[in-house]
């Protein structure tokens, strides 16, 4: 079977769009998306009718939870909060109602695959993991993690390989998994890559083979850009995705 897996879209319609397009070439069983459909950008509605129409699943990513007014975002910075009471106000019912239900994890225990949105070390907690030390916390739940955990969050692309007490970075290029060892992945962003490669981030998991690819492609950057300006959101938002940052 061969899973589609995206995450951050961020209402980044443009690149999700271009993202699913590329997708239609590669024989898609089934697409899960790993959170954050929402927050910085520009069409909110248009990406959650979009997501909620195409994947199997969707995990709760930190700024659904914001938008949907489950957890507690006024620590963030003005123009992210900002973003965020935007959405929720445009959001139309069935899209509020959907990121209110959605799931925090998601165990596929027949492929043994985890997806959830940051570290499943504390799932509400939404923590990241882009460096070893953040991947090591896992250790002590080893035998509780899939053969591949599957995240977003970062932004960044990222593969840990993990045994019962060590933890090593590879590189993140196409790989096939080790049937002794296991594996947290970040999938990095459709909508807001942080790697300096501005085009959208998207994977594909073959789960006969166990072939893991990292899948990259571009998308039309000024109009989302554009759509960010006309909502009269952080100018920076549009900005950095001309950068890739």
């Amino acid at each position: 079977m061969r899973l589609g897996i995206f995450s951050d879209v961020h209402a980044n319609y443009e690149a999700l769009s271009a993202a699913l397009e590329a997708y239609r070439s590669d024989d898609i069983d089934r697409y899960y998306c790993l959170g954050d459909t929402v927050g910085y950008g520009g069409s909110p509605n248009e990406c959650s009718d979009v997501v909620r129409e195409t994947v199997e699943a969707t995990i709760l990513g930190n700024h659904d939870a914001a938008v949907a007014g489950r957890m507690d975002y006024s620590y963030y910075y003005e123009a992210a909060r900002q973003a965020l009471d935007h959405h929720a106000q445009l959001l139309s019912p069935e899209n509020m109602d959907w990121l209110k239900s959605l799931p925090y994890q998601i165990k596929l225990h027949d492929l043994e695959v985890n997806l959830c949105h940051g570290s499943p070390v504390r799932l509400e907690e939404f923590e990241y993991i882009f460096a070893p030390e953040q991947a090591r916390e896992c250790l002590p739940m080893y035998d509780e993690l899939g053969h591949i955990t599957l995240i977003g969050h970062s932004h960044l692309c990222k593969v840990f390989e993990l045994t019962r007490s060590t933890v090593e970075e590879l590189p993140p290029v196409d790989f096939e998994l080790n049937p002794e060892r296991k594996y947290i992945v970040s999938v990095g962003s459709v909508g807001q890559p942080r790697d300096y490669d501005n085009r959208a981030s998207y994977t594909i998991f073959d789960t006969d083979c166990k072939r893991f690819e990292f899948r990259r492609v571009e998308y039309d950057i000024e109009a989302a850009a554009d759509r960010v300006l006309r909502a009269n959101l952080e100018r920076n938002f549009a900005h950095r995705l001309f950068i890739g940052v």
